[in-house]
């Protein structure tokens, strides 16, 4: 089968004829037809430190996908859920179910987590074989979007963790895919004001596709000061993080109402430095690192919120490329004009 691999260590990623997966007794293989491109598939492909000392090459790219079940493992068959020619998605973080976390309910952040794409061969191929467990039946929702779930579900985790969401108002600091679809997420969750900001106006304007009330330039305006004057001077009950920049995280804790919450997925690539007593102490703020997706909770209101139409990221699509032309995928993510990338494989 085809494959997107990185092969050595260095920049750049090489397309190459690959064994197709076994598929083992408790695995599905899936003939993918839709996959993501996303900003751990550009650390990868610039070979960054954190894919550097993450990555151990030959490995295949590709974490975010959607296709059609091809195969069924004896155990997978007899469990009776799943059948060849059902169109699906997966969770791409591959849990152990036996560490602490895994055990009380919080495999997300299993100490042992295996990634597609990342940790074991992932899905810019033809074929990808995965454990059942991990593997969803789309059922009515279109592959395209299947195929984002794993970032639209970052975005719902990172929304509706705390609970404070309907009749609420939300600031989502940064609007790159996932940014966006966390404003999709605070409208269809019922958010009485939506904001966004982002330096780059491409981003705001689908930011807007996506049911932001007000978007905010940081480069144009005082960000703090137009989310107060709009708030009546309170701030906003949710702030989500999305930016992973310093400055996003000081324009976030002083953003946030006396009492408010900040959800934080932005992955900083420095050190921040906060007043702790300041903004956030004497503020009674409650701060949340979001790691992927609840698994399975995020990924069941996710499916609710798609199959009754209040959600439809794909207006964040904005390229697709057939499988040969990762290096167009790429170079549209780093031209800073795109919002989802997506590569078509087996459509």
């Amino acid at each position: 089968m085809r494959a997107l691999v990185k092969e050595t260590a260095g920049p750049g990623m090489v397309l190459r004829e690959v064994p197709k997966p076994v598929c083992g007794a408790s695995d599905v293989l899936i003939k993918v037809h839709y996959a993501g491109v996303c900003g751990t598939d550009l650390h990868i492909w610039e070979w960054d430190s954190w894919a550097s000392n993450r990555l151990r090459p030959p490995v295949v790219i590709g974490h975010e996908f959607a296709g059609e079940v091809a195969e069924l493992g004896r155990e997978a068959e007899a469990a009776g859920l799943l059948a060849v020619g059902d169109l699906v998605t997966a969770e791409g973080h591959i849990v152990c179910g036996h560490c602490l976390q895994c055990r009380i309910g919080e495999a997300h952040l299993c100490r042992r987590t295996q990634i597609i794409g990342v940790d074991r061969d992932g899905a810019f191929a033809d074929y990808i074989a995965m454990p059942a467990s991990n593997v969803m039946k789309l059922d009515g929702i279109p592959p395209e979007t299947g195929a984002i779930m794993d970032p639209t579900g970052n975005a719902v985790h990172t929304v509706l963790e705390g609970g404070i969401v309907p009749g609420s108002r939300v600031l989502v600091l940064g609007c790159g895919p996932i940014g966006c679809f966390a404003v999709g997420v605070a409208r269809a969750a019922g958010a009485a004001l939506v904001l966004a900001s982002d330096f780059n106006d491409r981003r705001l304007e689908l930011a807007r596709t996506m049911g932001a009330h007000v978007t905010l330039n940081p480069g144009r305006e005082d960000v703090v000061a137009r989310v107060k004057e709009l708030t009546g001077g309170d701030g906003v009950d949710l702030v989500c993080e999305m930016s992973g920049h310093p400055a996003g995280h000081a324009q976030a804790f002083a953003a946030a109402r006396l009492g408010g919450r900040v959800n934080m997925l932005g992955t900083p690539s420095r050190a921040t430095e906060v007043d702790f007593a300041r903004d956030v102490i004497f503020k009674g703020l409650t701060l949340y690192g979001v790691t992927g997706r609840r698994m399975y909770g995020t990924w069941d209101v996710m499916q609710r919120f798609l199959r009754s139409g209040q959600l439809d990221p794909r207006p964040v699509i904005t390229h697709r490329f057939p499988l040969d032309r990762m290096a167009d995928a790429i170079q549209v993510i780093k031209d800073g004009q795109a919002g989802k990338v997506i590569l078509e494989i087996g459509a």
